[in-house]
């Protein structure tokens, strides 16, 4: 596919598809990858550094946090729920950003005014004050989770859908559709939903980094998924008392949310190329460009010397 390729040829992008593709096998293989029981304790082993090998020959790569628990182990598995956390709110909020921006640009006059208020309100309360809230009204779970990373992210898809919607409400092919017959919501689904799909796929790749972040927050403070559960920020916060100490219980969960979130918005800047006419010119044009200014140029000092030649 043009659109692949043209997305592989860049090397950051390569390598952030190559990273999420290991993080994704990793959490799809998780069990296979990491046998036995991640929650086991072993005080015994506790705060072992990388490399550290067992009474029973097992070998801990990451070493072993403040209960004797395998980090890698653990990493693993955290990976799954951040990874699903992010990619379901993308899902959720993405879902009602779109119909927010479609429905408010279409229809334009007092929907579009409600809509946009409403999303002015909700940017008025920073981000974190509103997951806060509430995550503490719902209680941490994996579900509650979803939905306020959802319901909070909703607005950065409303916007940017709304602004392409407007541009295309009033193109020919809208407009003939309309004067056929068609209902607004056929028009909506047929025509204007797949010509505004590019800028949100790229808005979409960006939120998947921004909510892992988010949900790595959330349970670095406590109010993520239940207490015992391994996500990236919680072991996060469980390793900041011993930064001194046993420096790897926090140094590899944070590593892995930056080159996760970056790897996103790698794949995202990727998208966003690809996707963008004025950037996908061929090399042919630009090589053609340069032979005629060399021939311009050629051309140019064939000229003088024959204008120099009549002087003399």
């Amino acid at each position: 596919m043009p659109f692949l390729r043209k997305l592989v040829r860049r090397k950051t992008s390569l390598f952030a598809f190559v990273f999420l593709c290991i993080v994704a096998f990793a959490a799809l293989l998780g069990p296979v990858v990491t046998p036995g029981d991640i929650d086991s304790q072993n005080l015994g082993a506790r705060l072992k550094p990388p490399g550290w090998t067992d009474s029973d020959g097992t070998l801990h790569p990451l070493g072993t946090d403040q209960l004797g628990r395998d980090v890698l182990a653990r990493l693993v598995a955290g990976s799954r729920l951040s990874l699903s956390v992010g990619l379901a709110a993308v899902f959720g909020g993405g879902l009602l950003g779109l119909a927010a921006g479609v429905i408010a640009g279409y229809f334009g006059g007092k929907t579009d005014v409600i809509i946009m208020r409403l999303s002015d309100i909700q940017l008025a309360f920073p981000f974190l004050l509103i997951a806060l809230a509430l995550v503490s009204i719902l209680g941490p779970s994996l579900a509650n989770v979803i939905i306020v990373l959802s319901i909070t992210s909703w607005i950065n898809y409303a916007r940017v859908v709304r602004g392409d919607v407007l541009s295309v409400r009033n193109r020919e092919f809208v407009e003939a559709s309309r004067s056929s017959g068609a209902t607004s919501l056929r028009i909506m689904v047929r025509h204007v939903i797949p010509n505004i799909l590019s800028p949100f796929l790229v808005v979409a790749s960006f939120q998947v980094a921004a909510l892992i972040i988010a949900e790595s927050s959330l349970s670095f403070l406590g109010l993520g998924v239940p207490v015992g559960t391994p996500t990236w920020g919680g072991m996060l916060s469980d390793g900041r008392e011993y930064l001194t100490d046993a420096w790897w219980v926090a140094l590899f969960p944070g590593v892995a949310i930056m080159l996760t979130a970056l790897s996103f918005n790698l794949i995202g800047d990727g998208i966003r190329d690809a996707l963008d006419p004025s950037l996908n010119q061929s090399a042919g044009p630009s090589k053609r460009s340069s032979v005629f200014a060399r021939w311009r140029k050629g051309g140019s000092v064939r000229a003088s010397r024959q204008t120099l030649t009549k002087v003399q």
